[in-house]
């Protein structure tokens, strides 16, 4: 196999890319570490279109964070460490994705789509940051996902108007990319479908369990990524 083989250069370019995040301050060096992992599975299982999914993801995502940092710092709504991704943040958006990938490498033969539930939990985790971040700065009233009750700007479980288009956003961003890469589709339409399912249950586990110390917000990113694969799997199945 010749060291020009996109195995060995893959590798190389996303260790290139982390450094350069480091370097740009969106991520620390263990977290750029634990992405350089996440992006090498999802590549063993689905390639370079779902590598580029993982990009979207982090450009977008990275963005919202850093969008009016300041401001969401003077409102006490800023991500910790000054929006700089850790290894507990890769694992929490990237980590169903990266367990995917891996599953796909080893079990090619399974009858599950792979692709599509690797691009849903995607769809989740932009979904979910995009609405949290730009929500807390542009949303005009806020409810309680339980109940719709009003709510406070940035608890957990409490969502906005705003938010929830920023949320419908950031998943169709990642379904087209799915949909440009792999060809349009109902299955591009339920991996966006899926993505905002994904983000939901991310606001109805942070308003119940995070709430009531159950879990963290990390365990809570995590498991709705997890919805969001499995809602695509499930579609899947069910479609025969």
């Amino acid at each position: 196999m010749s060291v020009y083989d996109p195995f060995f250069l893959i590798p190389a370019a996303l260790a290139l890319a982390a450094a350069l995040a480091v370097a740009l301050r969106l991520i620390d060096v263990p977290g750029a570490a634990v992405g350089w992992l996440v992006g090498c599975f999802i590549y063993l299982g689905g390639g370079l279109p779902l590598l580029m999914l993982l990009g979207v993801f982090f450009v977008t995502g990275s963005a919202a964070t850093a969008w009016n940092l300041r401001k969401k710092a003077a409102m006490g709504l800023a991500q910790a460490n000054r929006g700089r991704r850790s290894a507990i943040n890769v694992l929490a958006n990237g980590g169903v994705a990266a367990f995917l990938g891996v599953a796909a490498w080893l079990f090619p033969e399974l009858p599950l789509p792979f692709p599509a539930m690797m691009a849903a939990s995607l769809a989740s985790a932009a979904s979910d940051t995009l609405s949290s971040e730009m929500g807390n700065l542009y949303g005009s009233r806020y409810y309680h996902i339980l109940g719709f009750g009003p709510g406070e700007r940035g608890k957990d479980g409490v969502v906005s108007p705003e938010g929830t288009a920023f949320g419908v956003l950031g998943s169709l961003l990642v379904a087209g990319a799915f949909g440009l890469a792999s060809g349009w589709g109902a299955t591009a339409l339920w991996v966006g479908l899926a993505g905002l399912f994904g983000n939901f249950t991310d606001s109805i586990l942070g308003g119940s369990l995070q709430r009531q110390g159950y879990i963290d917000n990390h365990g809570v990113n995590f498991l709705s990524t997890l919805a969001a694969a499995g809602v695509m799997g499930g579609v899947a199945w069910a479609g025969g």
